[in-house]
C-alpha cells in the first residue's frame, strides 16, 4: 500500500473540524491508512497572552486581517519535503472535480483556511501554491470550505471507495452529470423504472446512460459540454 495522503489544516477553529473528520467515508479512510489527518490551532503559534491571529488593516478599512507571523510559523511547523499549501479564499481558483484528481496525487496538503477579511499578502506571496475558492459567495471562515475540498479529494485516492474505478463515472468524471440511478422497488408510487434497466443487455444500457448523461447535462449543466 503506498504511503497515506497526509492532510494538516491550520485554523482558528479547530473543533469544526473534528466531527467532520471523524465520521462516515473520512474515519474509513483514515483506519485502512488512505490518509492522514491533523488539525492544527494557529492560536497556539501567537506570542502574546490574548493569542491574537489578526489585526486591523494598513491602509484603513473595515474588518481585520489575519497576521503573517503565526501562518508562517504553523506552516513551517509541519512543512515536508514536496508539500503543497492551499489557502481556501474567495479570491482563488473555483475548485472543480479536475483540481480534486490533482489534488489526490500530492503527498502532503496543507490547508490554510483564511478568516475575516483575508490574510496578510505576504503569505500568499511566499507559503501558498493553490488559492482555492468553493463558489462565488462568502462563508464565515476557510474551514466548512476546506472540508468540501478535503472531502472531495480523499474519495479520490485508490481503495477509499472500495473497488477500482468507483469514482470513474460519477458527475463531472468525464465531463458530463451522471445518468439518472435506479434501485428497488421496481414501481414506486406509480413512478417505474425505465425497461432499458431490466433487459439484461449491457451494451444497450451503457448507450442509455450516455444518451441520459449527455441530456441532462445539456439541460443543467450546458457549460461542461462547451
Amino acid at each position: 500500500m503506498p504511503a497515506p495522503l497526509a492532510i494538516d489544516v491550520i485554523t482558528i477553529f479547530p473543533g469544526m473540524l473534528k466531527g467532520f473528520l471523524e465520521e462516515s467515508m473520512l474515519k474509513r479512510a483514515a483506519q485502512h491508512g488512505h490518509v492522514r489527518f491533523r488539525t492544527v490551532d494557529l492560536r497556539d503559534f501567537t506570542d502574546d497572552r490574548h493569542r491574537t491571529t489578526d489585526d486591523r488593516p494598513y491602509g484603513g478599512g473595515p474588518g481585520m486581517v489575519m497576521k503573517p507571523e503565526p501562518i508562517f510559523k504553523a506552516v513551517e511547523s509541519v512543512m515536508t519535503e514536496g508539500a503543497s499549501v492551499v489557502l481556501m479564499t474567495p479570491q482563488g481558483r473555483r475548485f472543480d472535480h479536475n483540481e480534486a484528481r490533482e489534488l489526490a496525487c500530492e503527498k502532503h496538503l496543507i490547508f490554510i483556511c483564511g478568516h475575516y477579511e483575508g490574510v496578510d499578502e505576504r503569505v500568499r506571496a511566499v507559503l501558498v501554491d493553490h488559492e482555492i475558492s468553493v463558489g462565488d459567495y462568502v462563508l464565515t471562515n476557510g474551514a466548512l470550505p476546506a472540508a468540501v475540498v478535503i472531502d472531495a479529494v480523499v474519495r479520490l485516492l485508490p481503495g477509499v471507495l472500495g473497488g477500482e474505478g468507483a469514482a470513474d463515472q460519477e458527475s463531472f468524471s468525464g465531463g458530463r452529470l451522471e445518468y439518472p440511478q435506479y434501485t428497488r422497488p421496481p414501481v414506486f408510487r406509480g413512478m417505474r423504472v425505465p425497461d432499458i434497466l431490466f433487459s439484461g443487455d449491457h451494451e444497450q444500457i451503457a448507450r442509455w446512460r450516455e444518451e441520459q448523461a449527455e441530456k441532462r447535462t445539456q439541460e443543467r449543466r450546458p457549460d461542461l459540454l462547451a
